[in-house]
């Protein structure tokens, strides 16, 4: 299992257009401007790839901070 920095550092990595530099694990990625569904795909895309956990849309959709999601995964992964 990564660690919430490899993944804060894996989430950070979809964003094209904006400084993820100061992500943390308590980012509230949907703040910004370019969070958008596809962004909220590729996550689920990415965890699938990286972790081998199925991520649903009302995963993302109740997650507000980027360690929400990393729990959720933790959760499912067990």
């Amino acid at each position: 299992m990564k660690t919430i920095d490899e993944f804060v550092e894996l989430f950070g990595e979809l964003f094209d257009d904006i400084d993820t530099s100061n992500f943390t694990p308590e980012t509230n990625f949907r703040d910004n401007d370019e969070w958008s569904s596809l962004i909220a795909l590729s996550v689920i895309a990415m965890v699938d790839d990286e972790f081998d956990v199925t991520l649903v849309g009302n995963d993302i959709k109740n997650a507000t901070t980027i360690a929400d999601i990393y729990n959720c995964i933790v959760a499912k992964s067990e």
